[in-house]
C-alpha cells in the first residue's frame, strides 16, 4: 500500500470502561488454533479442502456459529414514527426502484448482518465494527439466493461470513468466498451511504428505518466498544501497519483507492481525473466513540457518485479503518492530502 502526501496524526489509548473491558473478553478470551478438523465439528457442510487463505489466519472472536446474531426477518417503521434514535446517529442507507431503507448502526453493530429485500432484489447489510466497514451486496450468485450468518471467526481483525446454501466462509470486507464451495467467488457490492438518519429523513419522507423487534434484549443505542476508533491498535490484528497514517484513522474507499476522512473533511470536496466525485458533510456521530452513540463525535457524512458528462451516479463505497484497507488492499494507494 502506498500513500500520497503524509501528514500527522495523533492517537490515544484503550478506554478500560466496563462496556469495552467486557468486549476485550469477548473479543480475546477464546482465540482458537486454526483447526479444520475441529471447526467440522460445527460446520458438517463445510468443505474445508477448498480454501484461498492461509488458515492460520483465521481466528476465533469468541462467539460460536451466529453467536452475534443475524437478523433474518427485519422489521420497519416509517422514517417519521421512530423515535429515540439521535438526530445525527449513523445508519446504512439504500434505496433500490424507490425503496429506500436505512440500517442504524445502533443495531447492526449487535447484529452485524441483514438479510432483507429491497425494491425486489435480494441483499445482503453488513457492518464490521472492528473495521468500520459497512457493505451492502446482493445475496444472488449463480442462480441461487444466499442468505447469510456469523462464524463468529475474524481474519485481519475482519468479519467472516458464512452463507447457510453451503455453508462457505466469506470475507466481509471483500465480498469473497474464502473456505468452502463457495471460494472464489464475489457478491456484487451495492451502492449504499453511511450517513446520520437526519439525512437520510430529509432525502426520503417515506422511507424505512430497521427497528429492533425485540427492544430489550439488548443495548441498541449504545456502544460496546468505547473508545475504539481513537485507540492506538486494532483488537486481534498483529499485521502490518499503514504508514503515515494512524491504524483507525478513517479511510473512503472506491476500490483500490482510498481517501483519507481528515483530507475530505478539510477539503469538502474532491474529484479525480476520472471523474469520481467525493464529497464530505458535517453531522454524523461516530457509532465507536462513546457508549452512547448519539454523543459520538462528529465524523461527517459521505457521498460518491461518477460524473459523466453531465450526468451522475452514486457508486459503492464504504469508509474503513486504514489498518483493515492496508491489510487488505495492499497494492492500494491512500491519499492524505
Amino acid at each position: 500500500m502506498k500513500t500520497k502526501t503524509i501528514s500527522s496524526s495523533s492517537v490515544v489509548g484503550y478506554s478500560f470502561g466496563a462496556l469495552l473491558l467486557g468486549c476485550i473478553v469477548y473479543l480475546m478470551g477464546s482465540v482458537a488454533a486454526a483447526r479444520p478438523s475441529e471447526w467440522q465439528r460445527e460446520w458438517p457442510r463445510t468443505d474445508f479442502s477448498l480454501h484461498s487463505v492461509d488458515y492460520s489466519e483465521i481466528q476465533s472472536g469468541g462467539p460460536s456459529k451466529d453467536g452475534i446474531p443475524p437478523i433474518d426477518r427485519p422489521q420497519f417503521e416509517l422514517q417519521s414514527e421512530v423515535d429515540g434514535i439521535g438526530p445525527l446517529e449513523p445508519v446504512v442507507s439504500v434505496v433500490i426502484k424507490g425503496d429506500a431503507r436505512a440500517y442504524p448502526l445502533r443495531v447492526l453493530i449487535w447484529h452485524e448482518i441483514v438479510n432483507d429485500t429491497v425494491g425486489g432484489v435480494p441483499i445482503a447489510v453488513t457492518f464490521c465494527p472492528l473495521c468500520n466497514t459497512s457493505i451492502i451486496f446482493d445475496r444472488r450468485l449463480a442462480g441461487q439466493v444466499l442468505d447469510f450468518g456469523t462464524t463468529g471467526k475474524l481474519r485481519r481483525s475482519d468479519l467472516i461470513m458464512y452463507d447457510r446454501q453451503t455453508e462457505s466462509w466469506w470475507q466481509q470486507f471483500l465480498g469473497e468466498g474464502i473456505v468452502g464451495k463457495m471460494t472464489g467467488k464475489r457478491l456484487k457490492m451495492i451502492p449504499a451511504r453511511l450517513e446520520s438518519i437526519s439525512r437520510f429523513r430529509e432525502r426520503y419522507p417515506e422511507g424505512m428505518v430497521l427497528v429492533p423487534k425485540y427492544a430489550n434484549t439488548r443495548a441498541y443505542g449504545k456502544n460496546p466498544y468505547e473508545g475504539y476508533d481513537t485507540s492506538a491498535r486494532p483488537f486481534l490484528y498483529d499485521g502490518d501497519m499503514p504508514k503515515g497514517i494512524a491504524p483507525l484513522a478513517r479511510v473512503v474507499r472506491v476500490g483500490n483507492q482510498a481517501w483519507s476522512l481528515a483530507m475530505l473533511k478539510q477539503k469538502r470536496s474532491i474529484t479525480t481525473d476520472g471523474g469520481l466525485k467525493i464529497s464530505w458533510y458535517p453531522g454524523q456521530n461516530s457509532a465507536l466513540d462513546t457508549v452512547d452513540i448519539q454523543q459520538g463525535t462528529d465524523i461527517g457524512n459521505i457521498v460518491v457518485v461518477q460524473k459523466t458528462g453531465s450526468q451522475q451516479e452514486e457508486v459503492p463505497y464504504s469508509v474503513d479503518f486504514a489498518f483493515a484497507f492496508h491489510a487488505f488492499r495492499p497494492e492500494g494507494v491512500i491519499y492524505i492530502r
